[in-house]
């Protein structure tokens, strides 16, 4: 085994550091919570063991920092995620140095908590930020089940697999790479003992969430066939995007950062042997998959994420040995990303490009949500109603202690969101102030709302005081 020792006090001091700047450019943050942010804070207010797209792990985690905090304002939901990358760092960290030893063990660590998607996910809390830290646990107590051959590491890869699945439902993503890398390398087979050990783990822990599907008619699980699209609408040749497939590709390089990701290829073409060779199996079917998703529909830049907590460990080592000079490089270039992101995020609305501020779709959100409590306000409305996810997310978190109900236009058929799910508009609601784009035949005078800036901008919305059921029918 390589010599182990004196990594970690040096490693956790960097990662310390760099995690203690990121949560105090948050505190300055001038952005406001993105949809898909404030959706999982009302998560949080609703604890349930899954939701309509995501399982309920975030939703814990933010319930937890907030009710500790005793405050919901977005530096506490967003919180987690600088400190979560921190921890992944250090896990990786531990792995790299059983793999190669001490130095790559402290520049796994450094490497990983510099990433590109690294810096945004400790700007913004997502479920690729709380699966992070489960599925390198994950990682690592599966090497430590092969390498020593205790049960009990065995299963705390499953309890670790099963929590990255309970994040996001790409932590399923291990139990692949687990199940190719005994196939392919037979020093990482477990045996059945402790094969059954992981899977029993895993089992454990996603319990709940199957038995909540079950019982909603696996709504989580129908939402992800929509977003994969083909699921549902099946393989047609003459429908192939190349087109998408090169702009997902591409995008790599700057999710894992581009000396990084050419390092990673690299990587999957000449694996070297033995535990490193089965890291590939774990890092390159996720990215393979993700390119195939992308040729038949669309694949967002994000969904390979779990390509590169393995990918880490794969292309660290390799630039220490072959290019330590492109591994500085890559240093730099990620580096000059992490001090960038935070400083957007604290100048915002400015910088601008074509007069228009660069992070627009992270600002604006709170103040049409004021505008819409106040004409509630003055209008004497029951309650608001919109069908706009985005719009309906900040008016839930910004009208949080406003006191006014806030509805979805109650659907046509099968619920398209959560909150078409869980707060639907009842047609015997009263007078509602309906938000919309398009006036229905039953309103009377619109008010116009401001979306001058922001993530609104160009779009003609207006507010209407109709009935419930006129909300509903002019769906």
């Amino acid at each position: 085994m390589p010599e182990t020792r004196g990594w970690l006090p040096g490693a956790a001091l960097a990662v310390g550091l760099i995690t203690a700047a990121r949560l105090s450019a948050l505190w300055f943050d001038r952005t406001d919570l993105y949809v898909d942010e404030a959706q999982y804070w009302l998560w949080g207010r609703n604890l349930d063991f899954g939701y309509y797209s995501k399982p309920p792990l975030i939703a814990w985690v933010i319930r937890l920092v907030t009710t500790l905090a005793g405050s919901d304002a977005a530096f506490w939901v967003r919180l987690p995620g600088a400190l979560l990358h921190g921890a992944t760092a250090l896990i990786l960290g531990t792995l790299g140095a059983r793999l190669d030893g001490a130095r790559t063990g402290f520049w796994v660590a450094i490497g990983y908590a510099t990433l590109p998607f690294v810096a945004l996910g400790s700007l913004l809390i997502s479920t690729d930020t709380v699966m992070a830290p489960a599925f390198a646990a994950a990682l690592l107590f599966h090497h430590r089940a092969v390498e020593t051959g205790q049960g009990r590491h065995a299963a705390l890869a499953g309890v670790m697999a099963g929590l990255a699945i309970m994040a996001k439902y790409a932590g399923a993503y291990f139990l692949l790479g687990a199940g190719l890398a005994a196939l392919f390398v037979p020093q990482m087979r477990l045996g059945r003992r402790n094969g059954a050990l992981l899977i029993l783990g895993v089992a454990l822990v996603v319990l709940p969430n199957l038995i909540w599907n079950a019982a909603h008619g696996f709504a989580t699980f129908a939402h992800t066939a929509d977003n994969a699209g083909w699921l549902r609408s099946g393989v047609r040749l003459a429908a192939l995007n190349p087109g998408e497939l090169a702009r997902f590709f591409l995008a790599q390089f700057a999710v894992f950062g581009p000396v990084l990701f050419a390092a990673l290829l690299w990587g999957y073409l000449r694996p070297g042997a033995g535990k490193a060779r089965a890291l590939v199996w774990f890092s390159a079917p996720v990215l393979g998959l993700v390119c195939v998703q992308a040729l038949l529909t669309h694949a967002y830049a994000n969904w390979a994420v779990a390509a590169y907590f393995p990918g880490v460990l794969i292309a660290v080592p390799l630039l220490l040995a072959r290019a330590p000079r492109l591994f500085g490089v890559s240093l730099a270039l990620n580096g000059a990303i992490c001090l960038s992101l935070p400083l957007l995020t604290i100048t915002a609305p400015a910088p601008e490009r074509n007069g228009k501020p660069l992070l627009s779709r992270y600002i604006g959100q709170g103040a049409l949500s004021r505008q819409i409590l106040d004409l509630a306000a003055v209008s004497g409305a029951r309650g608001i109603a919109a069908s706009d996810r985005a719009v309906l997310a900040d008016l839930f978190y910004t009208g949080r202690d406003a006191g006014i109900a806030v509805y979805a236009v109650a659907p046509r058929g099968r619920a398209m969101n959560y909150y078409e799910e869980t707060f639907p508009l009842p047609d015997d609601a009263g007078e509602v102030l309906l938000v919309t784009a398009r006036a229905p035949a039953c309103a009377g005078a619109a008010r116009d709302l401001d979306t001058a800036d922001g993530a609104y901008a160009g779009r003609a919305l207006a507010a209407y005081l109709v009935r419930a059921d006129c909300a509903n029918a002019a769906r």
